[in-house]
């Protein structure tokens, strides 16, 4: 309710198309985090961009409202991804599912992100999160794909709710 309240326009839900395992497209969801417009502002603000690589990624972004500091923060924004993990178009750890814009400037060694399904949370979200480049991103999930299995799964969800309980979220934007 507070998303509606405060920007009227807009959808509780954003949906947007992701790219996920060997290059299927599907559409992510997550509860909305910007202004309803965000999209068309985006290409205003690619030259504040604060990371490296195919990604944008801006600490102050102006798209963003109040209530979706919060929900980014505590990252109550990916729970309706639980949907696309019901669907089986991610699974809950793996690599971040990419945008199509970005997939353009990947090289092939990028590309082997997309090796396995996306997942819900990664490597790189308990590493950094936004503070992880594009470039330590790949390598981060590369490892990931490398040396998955159940126990590295079930370890990365134990750290991430170590992590979100212990020291907050304060590298999510």
């Amino acid at each position: 309710m507070l998303i509606k309240l405060e920007d009227p326009k807009g959808k509780i839900l954003f949906k947007q198309i992701r790219v996920g395992k060997n290059g299927q497209l599907f559409y992510i969801y997550k509860f909305r985090s910007m202004v309803s417009n965000a999209e068309q502002l985006l290409d205003e603000l690619m030259d504040q961009n604060e990371t490296t690589g195919a990604m944008f990624k801006m600490k102050d972004d102006p798209r963003v409202t109040r209530i979706g500091h919060f929900i980014r923060k505590t990252s109550i924004d990916e729970l309706p991804q639980l949907v696309n993990v019901f669907k089986g178009e991610m699974s809950l750890v793996g690599p971040r599912p990419p945008l199509p814009r970005e997939v353009k400037e990947y090289t092939d060694y990028h590309k082997q992100r997309l090796l396995v399904k996306p997942g819900c949370t990664g490597l790189w979200q308990v590493s950094g999160r936004s503070n992880v480049g594009f470039e330590e991103m790949v390598e981060l999930d590369l490892q990931y794909i490398q040396n998955r299995n159940i126990i590295f799964d079930a370890a990365k969800n134990i750290k991430n709710v170590f992590f979100f309980f212990v020291f907050g979220s304060k590298n999510a934007y």
